[in-house]
């Protein structure tokens, strides 16, 4: 069963920054572009770092503020020794990236981890080659009704289990998945119910599937601190 993966989310159109642009470029083109976020790129466009806006922000609280009150319009940052302070100073390193490849929830569960917004994402060799966003992933919980039916049967049912579709009726209604229906055995049952909920989209499951075949569903081993018990 296929997957959503970062690759079918992802921009491809980068607003990026080289390590010398200049602090107050880095403020306008995060504004003009209402982002909160952009990588920083070496001469060879692999990803060194990212600045966000709370970079900015904490370089800002550290005695170094936009002189926005100067006479001259070229208004700058400037540290004391009067040299202009560039996205290499401010930027986050090294930069968490992910590539195309990994699934949406492998990418969701980074950027938890890590603590960001977004990902840039890169290929075998570091380079730029798209960005991925939390607001990219919540798109998966957009996905319209009608197609995660149609992926539950044709990639659930029918390809992976090799049952007819006929088997079980499948509704969706924003994103809640029902199935009722007749199956062989409760452990097709419990398969099934288990890639739902995986799919991609699914917010949640309501098994309403009996079985022929009297049989308790199987459960997995109870654990201890060392892994499963064994059998006496």
């Amino acid at each position: 069963m296929r997957h959503i993966t970062v690759g079918d989310l992802m921009t491809e159109e980068v607003v990026s920054v080289v390590s010398v642009t200049p602090f107050k470029e880095v403020a306008k083109l995060l504004a003009q572009h209402d982002i909160s976020g952009l990588p920083v790129l070496d001469d060879e466009d692999r990803v060194i770092g990212v600045v966000s806006e709370s970079d900015l922000l904490s370089r800002q609280a550290t005695g170094h503020p936009v002189t926005g009150d100067a006479p001259d319009a070229d208004t700058r940052t400037m540290v004391s020794s009067g040299t202009e302070i560039t996205a290499a100073e401010v930027m986050s390193t090294p930069a968490v990236t992910v590539h195309a490849e990994k699934t949406a929830p492998d990418a969701a569960r980074l950027m938890t981890r890590r603590a960001v917004d977004r990902l840039p994402v890169v290929d075998d060799e570091e380079r730029l080659v798209g960005i991925v966003t939390r607001r990219d992933l919540l798109r998966l919980f957009l996905r319209p009704d009608a197609e995660i039916r149609r992926r539950l049967v044709e990639d659930v049912l029918e390809d992976t289990m090799g049952i007819g579709s006929a088997a079980v009726t499948i509704h969706v209604v924003d994103g809640v998945v029902t199935l009722e229906g007749q199956l062989a055995s409760r452990s097709q049952i419990l398969i099934l119910t288990r890639l739902a909920e995986q799919l991609d989209g699914v917010v949640g499951v309501v098994n309403h599937v009996s079985t022929r075949v009297d049989g308790p569903v199987p459960d997995s081993p109870p654990r201890t601190a060392h892994g499963p018990s064994a059998e006496p």
